[in-house]
């Protein structure tokens, strides 16, 4: 689903994206500061406000799924909350250094950008069915494509994790 620009846990967002830890706590005061607003009601005594549901319904998740966090714990008698950064394993294949465009290292670079299929065609100027085919392995991009995807991925500060560690 993602997080709008403008969307009042946008804020939040970008605080947890230039994040450098892999783990971060802040208390509700510090997001209603974020977000210049009071929590609701749910925030305050459910922990299921809180879950990881990156959906219509819960907004408020596309914040840190979106800034590649998730909730690691919530304390709501001291009112704190724990995101932990995430990342799915992806089996990107190399040659000669040169990421090889397929499916896992599309779904990589989509997920990593925090778009949907449909933005990502949108971003690349596809169908958002073309970018279903390619990480369903149906077929892969063409030349042109990959280089494009090259580019983007640059854009996008997008590395393997292979090259970090």
């Amino acid at each position: 689903m993602g997080i709008k620009q403008g969307s009042k846990y946008y804020p939040l967002f970008e605080r947890l994206q230039q994040c450098q830890q892999e783990e971060t706590a802040l208390t509700f005061a510090e997001i209603e500061a974020l977000i210049g607003r009071a929590l609701p009601a749910s925030a305050l005594n459910k922990k299921n406000w809180w879950s990881n549901r990156d959906s219509a319904t819960a907004l408020q998740a596309g914040a840190w799924v979106s800034a590649g966090f998730h909730v690691e714990q919530v304390d709501l008698a001291q009112r704190v909350v724990t995101f932990r950064r995430f990342s799915a394993e992806y089996n990107i294949q190399r040659k000669d250094g040169t990421i090889l465009w397929k499916e896992d290292a599309i779904r990589a670079l989509r997920k990593h950008m925090g778009l949907t299929q449909a933005d990502f065609a949108q971003e690349l100027g596809v169908r958002r069915q073309t970018i279903s085919e390619w990480e369903n392995g149906v077929y892969d991009p063409d030349r042109s494509t990959t280089k494009f995807l090259e580019l983007v991925a640059k854009q996008a500060n997008f590395h393997d994790p292979e090259e970090t560690s």
